[in-house]
């Protein structure tokens, strides 16, 4: 499954305001959790982190997780009012974030979905127009518009 078929509307941000990684990783789970345990989504993906930073570097990360929490695979895009420090092996704070949450049994469709995601965020004029949108439905619509177009 593609990551936009895992990514509605009410979960793309643009704006977002956090104080440090721990506040995101926080957000991101409430985001991503709806009505489900908050707190095994916040675990996954700082289990994870623990691991290495999902920061890939030029601005972006990736968090993500498996947990037991869930029993469908989802996913969430922020554009953060500010930057963030993510660990990101290049030194630089990261403001766009793709969060991903998938079952713990997922471990296939986990790896491409991520795959898919850093094959995305390497083409520069992808993440240019994805700072460069204004409002949350601009922000996915340019992600879909990136499935299609060249850059």
């Amino acid at each position: 499954m593609p990551f936009l078929d895992l990514l509605p509307a009410e979960r793309v941000r643009t704006g977002l305001v956090v104080r440090d990684k721990v506040d995101l990783i926080e957000q991101l789970a409430s985001l991503l959790a709806g009505n489900d345990d908050v707190a095994g989504m916040r675990d996954a993906f700082t289990a994870r982190e623990r691991l290495g930073s999902t920061g890939l570097g030029h601005g972006v990360a990736i968090p993500h997780g498996r947990s037991d929490a869930v029993h469908e695979a989802r996913a969430a895009f922020v554009h953060l009012a500010e930057p963030v420090d993510f660990g990101a092996s290049d030194g630089q704070p990261v403001d766009l974030v793709a969060a991903l949450i998938v079952p713990a049994h997922f471990t296939d469709q986990h790896l491409r979905l991520l795959a898919e995601l850093a094959e995305l965020f390497s083409n520069a004029g992808i993440t240019s127009a994805l700072r460069a949108a204004p409002d949350d439905r601009t922000l996915r619509d340019e992600l879909v518009r990136a499935r299609v177009r060249d850059y």
